[in-house]
């Protein structure tokens, strides 16, 4: 293991994937978690480091990426941001405000919070890679989502002022833009749906792991759409 990634929202269906591929591919792999059961969800990799954590919270936030720098010989050099949420409801007239406040709190502030801590070690460490999750939606949206849509496309609006503010550190900053991820939850809130579109945890975890490698060095700044099959 020659470098560390932080990997949040690590232990749900995509990130469960993304951790896996990762600690395979040699990395050493921090990952937060919060609800009970969720670090069983990880197995027991020698490279997978789990730590209890809220990351809605900034001095939680710290904590994590005071392990995920624990290591010098594995210095923190890139960062997956998968935590985030997705809720259906009506259209904005008839979406209260709370519920719009709530998914931005979700997809937003974990990675606010741990991309602000994670920066400065990623400088120190000459360079790195942070890598976000926005959505197709985002720039195809579908009615009955207007917060959801509002906040993926903040997530890649984030991402972009990233990639500016911080080329000259040698750190760069993309989105991966799935359409349906093919997860247990989708399948059971979805049981009827044609499933010949989506795309599996597996296939995304690969681009998230090429792109916190060395290999995706020249790419900044990119949305890379990850569709499913039959949407190619």
């Amino acid at each position: 293991m020659s470098a560390t990634v932080l990997v949040t929202g690590g232990t749900g269906g995509l990130g469960v994937a993304v951790t896996r591929t990762l600690a395979d591919a040699g990395w050493r792999v921090v990952v937060p978690w919060h609800s009970a059961g969720a670090a069983e969800r990880l197995g027991s990799h020698p490279a997978v480091v789990p730590v209890r954590a809220d990351l809605l919270d900034a001095d939680s936030v710290a904590e994590v990426v005071g392990v995920a720098t624990s290591d010098a010989d594995a210095p923190l050099t890139a960062v997956a941001n998968l935590v985030g949420g997705f809720a259906m409801g009506k259209r904005l007239h008839e979406t209260p405000v709370e519920d719009f406040q709530s998914m931005l709190r979700l997809n937003l502030r974990p990675l606010y919070l741990t991309t602000q801590a994670a920066v400065p070690h990623l400088i120190e460490a000459g360079g790195g890679s942070i890598v976000t999750v926005s959505s197709k939606a985002a720039f195809a949206p579908f009615s009955g989502a207007s917060a959801y849509v509002t906040s993926k496309a903040a997530v890649w609006a984030l991402t972009s002022a990233l990639a500016v503010e911080y080329a000259r550190d040698g750190i760069r900053a993309n989105a991966v833009l799935p359409s349906m991820i093919d997860t247990p939850a989708n399948r059971a809130d979805q049981p009827g749906a044609d499933r010949s579109g989506w795309v599996s945890p597996e296939r995304i975890a690969e681009v998230v792991a090429f792109l916190c490698s060395d290999a995706s060095a020249a790419i900044t700044g990119a949305q890379v759409p990850v569709p499913g099959v039959a949407e190619r």
